[in-house]
């Protein structure tokens, strides 16, 4: 072999080595993430006030998934407002020096594994809330809507009708009845009281719809938390909400299982959400994006 030749040889097995270092670590880093959401997730789902803390920050960020959510409220519960650090330079702020970026997991693109099953790729990125920045405010605030507006907003293209009654059984503000397709909703009930009840009957309705096994049962739980985030997003009383009920069925699976479960939730949430900001927003209305399920 010549010198030439070894020397070129050296060449491409060092940038073999550091592609394969570069990957290797790119890999640990994904694991890591992935761990801190899943601890994350199985922490909420046997700790009530974990749980909680997982449905008020999903509540403030309903553009990012339910995994990214527990990886927010692992890192920085208080986060209010989000980017990137360029995303920040672009806004005139700057992220303080040494400020650690909280990881999330965005997707990268489809893949074969060893046995040709196609699956999503992910990367790590690195989130910075405003509080990290030199701004001297945590958040940007706006004007409240009244509650005649976010009832209007909640009911906007509903999946069922509405039809209105002077009473229902067991003392309900409303109730969703799957064979009538229909909510009925109790006359009377002061503004935050109808958006409670009406918003935990919508969650079923929606629930419903991609369901053809739909049961009250099944869904009873997920609908109460789709009505708390509701609520709690859009300044409604949430003190009477109890969740010191976590169903078993959140308990007896594994961490990825229960991701997907509080997938499922954050989805309905998000769209229900989506179509809220039609009426209180139109003027920017995202197109809601799953980042990671």
């Amino acid at each position: 072999m010549s010198s030439l030749d070894d020397i070129l040889e050296n060449k491409e097995n060092r940038t073999q080595k550091t592609n394969d270092n570069w990957k290797a670590k790119k890999q640990n880093t994904r694991n890591e993430v992935f761990k801190i959401a899943n601890d994350t997730a199985v922490q909420a789902v046997f700790d009530e006030k974990t749980f909680v803390k997982y449905l008020d920050t999903q509540s403030k960020f309903d553009m990012y998934s339910a995994t990214n959510a527990l990886l927010i409220m692992a890192q920085n519960p208080n986060a209010t407002q989000l980017k990137d650090f360029e995303s920040w330079k672009k806004a005139g702020l700057q992220v303080k020096k040494d400020e650690k970026g909280i990881k999330i997991l965005e997707p990268s693109g489809e893949y074969k594994d060893k046995e040709g099953n196609v699956r999503q790729g992910f990367n790590v990125k690195s989130l910075f809330d405003i509080s990290q920045t030199d701004s001297d405010k945590e958040t940007d605030f706006k004007a409240q809507p009244d509650s005649k507006e976010l009832l209007k907003a909640l009911i906007y293209r509903r999946p069922v009708q509405i039809s209105m009654t002077n009473q229902l059984e067991h003392g309900r503000g409303a109730y969703y009845d799957h064979e009538k397709q229909l909510i009925f909703v109790v006359r009377g009930q002061s503004d935050p009281e109808l958006f409670r009840s009406v918003s935990y009957e919508l969650a079923h309705a929606e629930f419903a719809q991609d369901d053809k096994d739909y049961t009250r049962k099944k869904y009873d739980f997920p609908s109460y938390c789709v009505s708390y985030m509701l609520c709690k997003k859009n300044g409604i009383d949430t003190s009477n909400y109890n969740f010191g009920n976590i169903p078993e069925s959140y308990r007896a699976v594994e961490p990825a299982q229960i991701r997907a479960k509080l997938s499922e939730i954050r989805d309905v949430m998000s769209n229900i959400t989506e179509r809220m900001n039609r009426i209180l927003s139109p003027e920017k209305v995202p197109k809601q994006k799953e980042q990671e399920r």
